[in-house]
């Protein structure tokens, strides 16, 4: 049997085997990974047609974090030209959580074994560029990984000129035009950003810093998937308003503007 720090990739098609199994579905088209308070927008999807919990997959573990669900969900979406298979991770697991870059990326690599051609990364966010607003979607544009760690190893060499899909960002910039597009600074947390630390960022040219989606971006991408990153601005990054960080305050923000996200994603799904 495959093992996820041994044979990651094998670990993914395994998983995708059970996923078939649990739903019924030879394959899915597209998945989408839902980061802190983004069930809401999960919600807007309407009624999946399967729910269970993620460690009913092989590989994945328990969630830890507050807030970060732990449910795997299965959507039949009506699209222009026939039904969109969605599949739905609420919640991920996260570089902080010590258990090595192996189970941060395992769920994305199921939704490509399983079939799915685009991944839809979501996350919440510190937003370093002074003219965001809490309650902000912002898009990926492109990243600064601040952690020195890659999902990839040996001489795998990924060309990521190209990794946030210019072609996704325009379809959810025509549905909705005042979306920004910024850098995505990832930090490994847990600990928050000193108020230097997002002085260099911003030198860096990071608009927005976060603890996730990374690593799932390039190992989507390094299988083929075609990538989006949508980060939800739920804070003022350390020093920028002079007010400390919280969880809870995050996790709030989160909820409150989560649901219109859903609203925009399933009117684009299907063009996706």
């Amino acid at each position: 049997m495959s093992d996820l720090y041994s044979d990651p990739v094998g670990m993914a098609v395994t998983a995708a085997a059970e996923l078939a199994r649990l739903t019924g579905k030879e394959k899915h088209d597209v998945a989408l990974v839902m980061g802190s308070g983004w069930i809401s927008a999960a919600d807007a999807l309407g009624t999946p047609t399967h729910e269970f919990s993620i460690t009913d997959l092989p590989g994945f573990p328990a969630p830890t974090v507050a807030g970060h669900g732990g449910k795997v969900r299965s959507y039949d979406l009506q699209g222009i030209n026939g039904t969109i298979r969605a599949l739905v991770f609420l919640g991920r697991t996260h570089l902080y959580e010590g258990k090595g870059v192996e189970p941060v990326v395992h769920g994305v690599r199921t939704a490509v074994k399983a079939g799915c051609k685009a991944v839809v990364l979501t996350n919440a966010c510190g937003g370093i560029n002074r003219d965001y607003i809490v309650g902000q979607p912002v898009l990926i544009r492109d990243h600064l990984s601040l952690t020195g760690i890659s999902p990839l190893i040996g001489a795998d060499f990924v060309d990521l000129t190209d990794l946030y899909s210019k072609r996704i960002r325009a379809l959810l910039k025509s549905e909705d035009p005042s979306l920004a597009e910024g850098v995505y600074a990832h930090w490994r947390g847990p600990s928050y950003e000193t108020p230097a630390e997002i002085s260099m960022m911003r030198i860096m040219g990071a608009d927005l810093v976060g603890m996730s989606t990374v690593p799932e971006a390039v190992a989507a991408h390094a299988l083929g998937a075609e990538v989006v990153g949508i980060s939800l601005v739920t804070n003022a990054a350390a020093g920028v308003t002079g007010e400390k960080l919280s969880h809870e305050e995050v996790m709030a923000a989160g909820k409150a503007a989560a649901g219109k996200m859903g609203e925009l994603l399933s009117k684009v799904l299907h063009k996706i």
